[in-house]
């Protein structure tokens, strides 16, 4: 009986030990984390403008054919292997995850910009396709796992939504910020600091509301997409476009190191629960 008793304990306590690596996998979320994924976001905007506005000419007189597609391909094969990894690591990498957030956010540019520019849809038919897609992911999360709180993402299963969530919310947001930026005139200035009042704004609901986390943490998420992608444009983007005409790979390998850095000085803890 006694040793049933220990055999089962034993069980128990690996399994609550294998859910708690699963679960620490993810970084603890805070305001190095949201600094973090703004950089991030607008090392997206930058890097994949780099590939399909530059390298492949989308942007010049002798584009190449598809190029926002082939940029898509290109950093859709990326992000596939970065979240395969992430998925099949032990325990929480902080460059690992970093990485396939800056994967995300850069497959997410080129297919934003393929959506809206090569298939003519329209920053408006575009980011309305694209919050559909939001809204689609998080409702099939939620009727196949029960929550799609951030605290549950401790399966594979749940972490392929995690991550599919995570990239159409960052092609939503590239949309969504031209759209502000370009189709309503703001300039990029504007709509940074339109992006930045809603985050404001969703900092304060978290801190003196009783409003949904998981819908604030979501709402933040989001929106910290579009906010990195108006920077980016304005980084790289010429004089007579409201940008300050950086060069787009210097911008990238600027934005790079910054992240690099704050990774450094300031060591991300994995979460005890999942955010």
């Amino acid at each position: 009986m006694d040793n049933r008793f220990s055999d089962n304990s034993a069980v128990l306590n690996k399994m609550n030990e294998e859910t708690s690596e699963l679960v620490a996998k993810v970084p603890q979320v805070t305001l190095v984390f949201w600094i973090i994924k703004i950089l991030a976001t607008t090392l997206g905007e930058t890097g994949g403008d780099a590939v399909t506005m530059s390298w492949l000419g989308e942007t010049t007189a002798e584009p190449t054919v598809n190029g926002y597609l082939i940029g898509t391909a290109i950093f859709g094969v990326i992000f596939a292997a970065a979240v395969l990894v992430q998925i099949k690591a032990k325990k929480f990498h902080p460059f690992l995850y970093w990485a396939t957030i800056v994967a995300t956010t850069m497959v997410g540019t080129t297919l934003a910009d393929y959506c809206t520019r090569s298939l003519g849809i329209g920053y408006t038919g575009g980011s309305t396709i694209l919050l559909l897609l939001v809204i689609a992911s998080l409702l099939i999360w939620r009727w196949s796992t029960g929550s799609v709180s951030i605290d549950t993402v401790s399966t594979p299963k749940v972490e392929v939504f995690y991550w599919v969530t995570i990239m159409f919310s960052q092609t939503l947001g590239t949309a969504l910020g031209d759209w502000v930026a370009e189709t309503h005139d703001m300039g990029y200035v504007g709509a940074a600091a339109v992006f930045g009042g809603l985050l404001l704004l969703t900092a304060l609901l978290y801190y003196f509301t009783s409003i949904s986390r998981v819908i604030l943490f979501w709402a933040a998420f989001i929106l910290t997409r579009p906010l990195g992608a108006v920077v980016g444009d304005f980084l790289d983007k010429p004089f007579e476009q409201g940008g300050l005409a950086l060069s787009r790979s210097a911008a990238s390998v600027a934005l790079l190191v910054v992240i690099v850095a704050l990774i450094l000085i300031f060591p991300q803890k994995p979460a005890s629960k999942a955010h």
